[in-house]
């Protein structure tokens, strides 16, 4: 039988809605997943007026309820925002409401009745303005999951990539890269592709300065003291990793087929270079947690939310991700 994938509708006031109707009217998605809402039904109503998607929205109370039919979107309606909310603007109550629909998949993943969660993007400055002091979904995910530490994983085509920092700034990030951290994350990567059916991952490791400091003449010693020193413990547990690489070339070669995943230090190191392969392919996957949970590798859009033209390829990769990984019977793998 096929995954019970749980979407949630991140905010409402962004391009979330429009792109799950548009998913969800793909009748293909049907056969590799059961799709389930948890959002607001008037909501995705309205969105599939304006992007004139022919579809129905039932209101459905769980899992047991839904019929998971093409042409049908089965969703848990908490009706949590106003129907007039107005798109493209920050709100505390659309932040609020997407910080509720996590808690409840998070809620249905611990009881069994899911099999994997699927998010389409929140917007951090609403979701912060409802008091929800988050820096993303990964750290949301990690707190009401009980885990304490994930490790943010972007799939785009020929090309993996897991972060050791994500949502800090440049100069704290580096301050926290340390060897454990980053021995950590290697692990974390190597691990998820073993369980996805490659036996031996070959992984390249990030360096932090250009061309991997130059032997310490760019930066301070950084490539030396806080990467070279994890590495060694990887390569004595049997883990192919390799650097510190320089990054100006390391996702070049991955490209090329020359590494199976790339460990970044921070957040632009290593989104980057998946979003230039392109939006619409991208994927974010949460390693660590004791569920599932997959993400489009795009914000909130609020600059063409409420306009139907957002492109919701990328959640239909994230759903087609999610299931996978739920058949796979891996709840920390990525293919």
């Amino acid at each position: 039988m096929t995954p019970v994938v749980a979407i949630t509708m991140g905010d409402a006031a962004g391009i979330g809605p429009e792109i799950i109707v548009k998913a969800l009217a793909v009748p293909s998605v049907y056969r590799i997943a059961r799709p389930l809402v948890i959002g607001d039904r008037a909501r995705l109503v309205r969105a599939a007026e304006i992007a004139r998607v022919p579809v129905t929205i039932a209101g459905v109370a769980g899992p047991d309820d839904a019929t998971f039919s093409p042409g049908r979107i089965d969703c848990i309606d908490l009706a949590l925002v106003p129907e007039d909310l107005p798109f493209g603007l920050i709100s505390a109550r659309a932040g609020d409401a997407a910080f509720r629909y996590v808690e409840r998949a998070v809620a249905l993943a611990k009881a069994g009745d899911i099999d994997a969660i699927c998010t389409a993007p929140l917007n951090k400055e609403a979701l912060h303005a409802a008091g929800h002091r988050y820096p993303g979904h990964t750290e949301l995910l990690a707190e009401l999951t009980g885990t304490p530490e994930v490790s943010m994983m972007l799939t785009a085509p020929n090309l993996r990539v897991i972060h050791c920092t994500t949502h800090v700034g440049l100069m704290e990030a580096i301050a926290r890269i340390d060897p454990p951290l980053v021995e950590r994350t290697i692990r974390r990567g190597h691990d998820a592709l073993v369980h996805a059916g490659i036996a031996t991952p070959r992984i390249a490791v990030c360096a932090i300065n250009p061309h991997a400091g130059e032997g310490g003449l760019f930066g301070q010693g950084e490539e030396a003291t806080k990467i070279a020193p994890a590495i060694r413990v990887a390569r004595a547990a049997g883990i192919d990793a390799q650097g510190p690489l320089a990054a100006d070339t390391v996702f070049f070669r991955a490209v090329r087929g020359d590494f199976d995943l790339v460990v970044a230090m921070y957040h632009d190191q290593g989104h980057c270079p998946v979003k230039v392969l392109g939006l619409e392919a991208g994927v974010n996957i949460t390693v660590g947690l004791p569920v599932i949970r997959t993400s489009v590798d795009h914000g909130t859009a609020f600059d063409i939310a409420g306009t139907g033209t957002a492109d919701e390829r990328s959640l239909i990769a994230a759903i087609e991700a999610a299931a996978g990984l739920s058949a796979a019977g891996s709840k920390n793998a990525v293919k």
